[in-house]
């Protein structure tokens, strides 16, 4: 570290910081490549690359505020670096396997395994897609391509965008995500304030518990269930191989078991069946009269908000994206695996 403010961050692995300003944020390495690891790549010819030296995240000239940073290069031009350059991101953002150089994320962005040159991922906004130059990425998109075999492209209308989170230039960011984060800030100054916290009797010995997430009482945790640091459990039950990552609300729900709540997922007041993946920074929003279900083999697309005032169910082996309020935008915004699975051109 040099030249730096790190206030509130966290850092795992090899990392290097430069002239830069880290606000909360968390600069995960554990899965970094090491020595003489083999890279495979099938994108347009066969290649193999071996590391002759371990990866390092490498962050210079840049500002992350409460910026998740994980994963690894996929650059085969920078396999043993991964970058970030010259960029600033805001609250909530998501760095995932995707180096960057000269970028701007705004809030509660995601940019998963793509590299990034001179471009802005607009609020909200989700990208998988390898590579992108030069791109300004509008608020709200939702896009994953494989060049060649697919293109998955959702972009949220912006008047509803809005109501869940904005930015201006001169206001900080603002809407009902920040708002339902803002509420529950005071819950995590206790786990900063001790250096040594009381152990949870009833997590098992096979569970994983990181000492920087808050759980409240009446929470269960089962087998193998792992809650990442800046994690939220309150009144759930964590079924047997359920899993709550970085930044992670789970509060008056239930994951049967084999449940994945990625990165900045919230699920509020719903019941997930197992085997079930809720994607980066998604918004499960049920009420305590108006419960979502969630059926088994189900997969919850990143960015999607589902936020209903009456109860919903989502069959199961169903894929699910975008802005979904009631039975016909799930319908509008759903498709079983297997029908999703045979398409041969588009839908």
């Amino acid at each position: 570290f040099s030249g730096s403010a790190l206030a509130g961050s966290y850092f795992l692995g090899k990392c290097k910081v430069r002239n830069s300003l880290l606000y909360k944020s968390d600069i995960r390495g554990d899965e970094l490549k090491r020595k003489g690891d083999v890279l495979h790549y099938d994108d347009d010819q066969e290649l193999d690359l071996v590391l002759k030296h371990d990866e390092k995240i490498d962050i210079s000239n840049s500002v992350l505020i409460k910026t998740l940073v994980h994963n690894y290069s996929h650059n085969p031009e920078s396999v043993e670096e991964f970058f970030i350059r010259n960029t600033m991101s805001m609250d909530y953002a998501n760095i995932h396997g995707s180096p960057s150089d000269g970028c701007f994320l705004g809030p509660f962005a995601t940019v998963d395994l793509t590299t990034m040159r001179n471009s802005v991922i607009g609020a909200y906004s989700y990208l998988q897609t390898g590579g992108i130059v030069s791109l300004d990425v509008r608020p709200g998109t939702v896009w994953v391509e494989k060049p060649h075999q697919f293109n998955f492209l959702y972009t949220y209308p912006e008047e509803e965008l809005q109501h869940y989170i904005s930015l201006s230039p001169d206001k900080v960011p603002w809407g009902v995500l920040i708002d339902f984060i803002e509420e529950r800030k005071e819950k995590f100054q206790r786990i900063f304030d001790f250096v040594n916290m009381e152990n949870i009797s009833s997590v098992p010995e096979t569970a994983s518990l990181d000492r920087y997430a808050v759980v409240i009482p009446k929470t269960e945790i089962a087998d193998n269930v792992l809650i990442s640091q800046r994690a939220y459990l309150e009144n759930s039950k964590m079924g047997k191989g359920a899993d709550a990552q970085e930044n992670s609300f789970i509060i008056n729900s239930v994951m049967e078991g084999c449940d994945v709540a990625a990165h900045g997922a919230k699920i509020i007041d719903t019941t997930l069946g197992r085997n079930i993946f809720v994607g980066f920074n998604c918004f499960i929003y049920g009420k305590a009269d108006a419960r979502i279900t969630i059926g088994e083999d189900s997969i919850v697309m990143p960015h999607t908000i589902i936020d209903c005032d009456e109860p919903l169910a989502v069959p199961p082996h169903t894929l699910v994206w975008g802005l979904i309020r009631n039975q016909s935008e799930l319908v509008n915004h759903s498709v079983d695996l297997d029908e999703f699975a045979s398409i041969q051109s588009s839908f």
